[in-house]
């Protein structure tokens, strides 16, 4: 298996030590996690550009539309997180 030489800041390095972490095995997930979330992110405007190709720009009424209801979700949730 290849190596590779990793920089941490001096805060993050101590505390991978003083907690016995595994710094081989969390630096392979965190690479994994991020080339997950490249190719994710890829597909996702690969999608919309296909989207988009296919049924064209939005409508003002439609991001209209869109946004009242991303407000109304976002009230809902405060007032969840309010109890």
């Amino acid at each position: 298996m290849p190596r590779m030489q990793v920089y941490l800041p001096d805060a993050l390095y101590r505390e991978v030590k003083e907690r016995g972490l595994p710094a081989s095995e969390l630096l392979q997930a965190a690479v994994v996690a991020e080339l997950r979330r490249q190719e994710l992110a890829a597909r996702a405007d690969q999608y919309l550009t296909e989207l988009l190709a296919e049924v064209g720009e939005p409508s003002e009424a439609e991001f209209a539309r869109a946004d009242a209801i991303a407000r109304r979700l976002q009230e809902r949730a405060i007032a969840a997180q309010a109890g």
